[in-house]
């Protein structure tokens, strides 16, 4: 988390700690607090205030316009599976390629749109796996132009540290975030509709939020969450320029000391925080006990499914080789990330790689 998100906080454990629905001055002390943060949601999102929802996470986020919206359903097949999920289960989901980069489609999602009764289209803004960033204008252009009663939602959570979400607002009809991903507090989202569209609410019950979503307000999360938000949006662009020559460097530092290791995304193509690889040759659960044993804290594209090893969805939809995906390594690099974080990760990673072909040989 962010410093500054953690001593925004602090307040409302002890002193601050009204019920902000109730009608006493420290309730009204705590919906205050709401109010300025949702102020300062909207302004960084480029939305009006009455359009920020405050959820639990982005996959609440999701799944309040998944299951709100009727008519069909489309999305990629490189969505995160709290789209994915929710739309493979309905009999009306229809799921699109992608291409090699994990880029939806556009002609099949242009087909797709043609289809009567298409009530909802979601496509990530960026990938949760890979990084890679959509052309929500042209998605959009699609969507408008084929289903213009669509609701266009797009999962966002992975953008506020790359993209500038002023620009995606104008282009969507819903967008979800999750604070954790930009510094903030977990369990505390954000869902945005643009004025006009109607979702029924996921959760019901107390009539908060306008009553698009019932629950007592995390005040302390709402807090962490805009100032997180607020600071992400200040930094950005230095940021974007000091964790490009960082992701840079931890890759090539990689591809330059080992063979057989491929970028899985160009990098104009992704966002600067993704670092996606994948190694020939070398199974990632070996490999990531390596780097944990090592103190270096990465994930797989990969799951696990009755001990079998099984390439991830996203990896898959955009073709690449089992062999491949099998070895995929995902290396993400944010604000706390340091010139020692890359140098001891290119480290790490080159010396497991090494040791396991060794095993092998």
């Amino acid at each position: 988390m962010r410093e500054g998100a953690v001593a925004a906080m602090m307040p409302f454990f002890s002193g601050t700690y009204a019920n902000p629905s109730g009608s006493h001055r420290f309730a009204r002390e705590a919906r205050r607090a709401i109010d300025e943060a949702r102020d300062d949601v909207a302004d960084v999102l480029g939305v009006a205030p009455g359009s920020v929802i405050f959820t639990s996470c982005g996959t609440e986020a999701d799944n309040t316009v998944l299951a709100g919206v009727s008519g069909a359903a489309v999305c990629s097949a490189a969505e995160h599976h709290a789209v994915l999920h929710p739309i493979e289960e309905r009999a009306d989901g229809v799921v699109i390629g992608t291409d090699a980069t994990g880029h939806i489609d556009l002609d099949r999602l242009a087909d797709a749109c043609r289809t009567p009764g298409v009530g909802v289209v979601s496509v990530m803004a960026v990938n949760n796996e890979v990084g890679t960033i959509t052309d929500l204008a042209a998605v959009a252009a699609i969507v408008r132009r084929e289903a213009p009663d669509a609701v266009l939602h797009t999962d966002a959570v992975q953008a506020p540290c790359w993209l500038d979400l002023r620009s995606i607002a104008p282009l969507v009809d819903a967008m979800s975030f999750s604070a954790h991903k930009f510094g903030g507090p977990k369990g505390v989202g954000v869902l945005t509709l643009a004025p006009g569209v109607a979702v029924d609410p996921l959760i019901v019950g107390g009539g908060q939020e306008r009553e698009r979503r019932s629950g007592t307000h995390n005040v302390a999360g709402i807090v962490g969450l805009a100032t997180a938000l607020v600071e992400t949006d200040h930094d950005r662009a230095t940021e974007q320029v000091r964790l490009t020559a960082l992701r840079d460097r931890l890759v090539d530092a990689v591809t330059g000391s080992v063979d057989g290791v491929v970028e899985t995304v160009p990098r104009d193509r992704k966002v600067a925080g993704s670092a996606h690889m994948c190694i020939d040759g070398i199974e990632n659960e070996a490999l990531l006990y390596l780097l944990d044993e090592a103190d270096v804290c990465a994930s797989a594209a990969s799951a696990c499914a009755s001990g079998a090893m099984e390439p991830s969805h996203v990896l898959a939809a955009m073709g690449i080789d089992r062999r491949l995906a099998l070895g995929a390594l995902r290396l993400t690099l944010g604000h706390t990330t340091t010139d020692a974080d890359v140098d001891r990760a290119a480290e790490v990673v080159v010396g497991a790689v090494r040791r396991l072909r060794a095993r092998a040989s």
